[in-house]
């Protein structure tokens, strides 16, 4: 019970060395892929999922937009698979450091951005103001528009983090809690044992649901600029 609680998301390191590049290299070599002309079923349950979800982001973009297909199709699955392995046993999970998540947000976004300044610049501005607006309120809502534009990758980043650092911090208190109780109190022990499995199941939901609320409002983003 004294161990620190935030121990699990000190970054690992290797004789000295940072080892969180290695960790976020090691899940694309979890993703498995087949040589032959018939797909086992593992192999073509991932190609169906692939599928659906590509297909549910990709139908509202135009042909510009969908070029981005194959980058938001990798994106979510690095997230998801990051996010279920942080679930193991004493393991690190990246999308825990907001410096990791900026880091995905912020070219993303700027990129979705700036393709929407280079196509049709009148659009993008026309975001900054609303039509109909009274002009004495012009100058605070270019300003208001504006500060919404550039939180939008820290918003993505946050959400991600939050959400990830607030399950791992539930599991670990509550982990600690049944090995008190282990010895104190059987019966209680087992219901709060009961509670963890239920939460890890919850953490695996949350885990693939937050790879996909983050690769989808990347995907709205870029339909606001193409």
């Amino acid at each position: 019970m004294n161990e620190n609680l935030f121990a699990s998301f000190i970054a690992p390191t290797i004789l000295g060395l940072p080892a969180a590049v290695l960790i976020i290299l090691f899940p694309p070599l979890l993703i498995p892929t087949s040589k032959y002309l018939i797909n086992n079923r593992l192999i073509t349950t991932q190609q169906w999922l692939i599928k659906l979800t590509s297909k549910q982001m990709m139908t509202m973009h135009n042909t510009k937009g969908r070029t981005w297909s194959l980058m938001l199709v990798s994106l979510i699955i690095f997230i998801a698979t990051t996010n279920l392995l942080g679930l193991l046993p004493h393991s690190f999970t990246p999308t825990t450091q907001l410096s990791m998540n900026l880091a995905m947000a912020i070219p993303l976004w700027a990129g979705a951005v700036i393709m929407g300044f280079h196509s049709k610049i009148k659009n993008a501005l026309a975001h900054f103001l609303p039509q109909g607006t009274p002009t004495p309120l012009i100058p605070m809502l270019v300003i208001i528009e504006t500060i919404s534009l550039l939180i939008q990758p820290m918003a993505l980043a946050v959400r991600l983090t939050a959400n990830i650092t607030a399950g791992h911090l539930l599991m670990h208190l509550i982990g600690s809690a049944t090995l008190a109780m282990s010895t104190i109190n059987l019966p209680s022990t087992l219901i709060i044992f009961t509670i963890l499995i239920l939460l890890t199941i919850l953490e695996i939901a949350v885990a693939l649901i937050q790879a996909y609320v983050f690769t989808l409002l990347v995907s709205l983003y870029l339909h606001d600029n193409t």
